[in-house]
Order: structure tokens, then sequence, then C-alpha cells
């Protein structure tokens, strides 16, 4: 199980990052203890705090030839992270 699926880069997360504070996508079943592994190994960090997020799904609709075709978009998890004083991830580095 992929625990980590991508960082979430929104504005509201990357002026959190000036604190410390990273956003993530993870995987429904994963739990903080995970989390906290996951990025600690991924990154080499220390993380000091881990809250999670479940989102649901959207509803989505479309009116089509053939009628009204409707669906939903997965519901995903999200973990914020927070790491030690002083310690800082790079998403962008070319590293």
């Amino acid at each position: 199980m992929e625990i980590l699926k991508r960082p979430i880069l929104t504005e509201k997360v990357v002026k959190m990052n000036e604190k410390s504070v990273y956003g993530f996508v993870v995987d429904l079943k994963a739990n903080k203890i995970q989390i906290k592994k996951a990025v600690e190994e991924t990154y080499g960090v220390n993380v000091d705090a881990v809250r999670t997020i479940i989102v649901a799904g959207k509803r989505k609709v479309r009116f089509t030839k053939s009628g009204v075709a409707q669906g939903r978009k997965p519901k995903i998890k999200k973990a914020i992270v927070q790491l030690a004083a002083g310690e800082i991830l790079d998403f962008y580095s070319e590293a």
C-alpha cells in the first residue's frame, strides 16, 4: 500500500509551508502513525503532528444526447503534517 500519493500544492497549503506545515493526499486506509512514518522515511524529517481529513466526493451530472449521466468523484483523504521546528520540505528541488 502506497501511503503518500502526492503533495497538496494549493495557495492555502503553500502559505502554511512557512510555518513548517505541509499537506499530502494519502491512502484512505492509512492511519496517522503510518502517515508519520512514511513522511519521515521519504523526506528524512522529524514530524511533530499529523491531522487527517476525509473529503467526500462531489456529485457530478452531465447532460448528454442520450439523457442525464450521473456519478460521483471518489472520496480522498488529506493529511496535514506539522514538522519539527526549523525543518522544511522542498518539493521543487531538482535533486
